[in-house]
């Protein structure tokens, strides 16, 4: 099996123009039993600070089974796939809640995106500190 490794914090350019475009996403985060639990999600990724975000209400699935991970955070992967082309960031991840961060990752979902999101009071960000990354772009 091929390996495509790209480096978190300097892709090549096909790979990160393939992270600036628009694209739906998934986010995979462990269950308590250990098994994997996948779910859509729109992602934004900042490869100078090797951080991927994911904005979400608290009260979600996805950011519980993060925060059940304790204060060393879950691992977890983002991926994005348009035929042939794909693209996996992999980390620890954490919940913020720090109003500064979410509306960081509000405005960065909305550049991506091309929309802005709704008011939600109970909006967090689930930032991925990246490990690895791997893809064609």
């Amino acid at each position: 099996m091929a390996a495509y490794p790209q480096d978190p914090g300097s892709p090549d350019a096909p790979y990160l123009a393939f992270w600036r475009e628009r694209h739906l996403c998934t986010l995979t985060t462990p269950r308590a039993d250990g098994s994997p639990h996948v779910v859509p999600v729109g992602v934004t990724y900042e490869p100078e600070a090797r951080l991927a975000r994911v904005i979400a209400d608290k009260a979600s699935t996805k950011v519980r089974n993060v925060l059940a991970a304790g204060p060393e955070g879950a691992r977890v992967a983002v991926c994005q796939v348009d035929g042939r082309r794909w693209a996996t960031l992999e980390g620890r991840a954490h919940v913020s809640t720090e109003p500064d961060r979410v509306a960081e990752a509000e405005r960065r979902y909305a550049e991506r995106y091309g929309r802005t999101p709704g008011p939600n009071p109970t909006r967090v960000v689930i930032e991925i500190e990246l490990t690895r990354a791997m893809g064609r772009g």
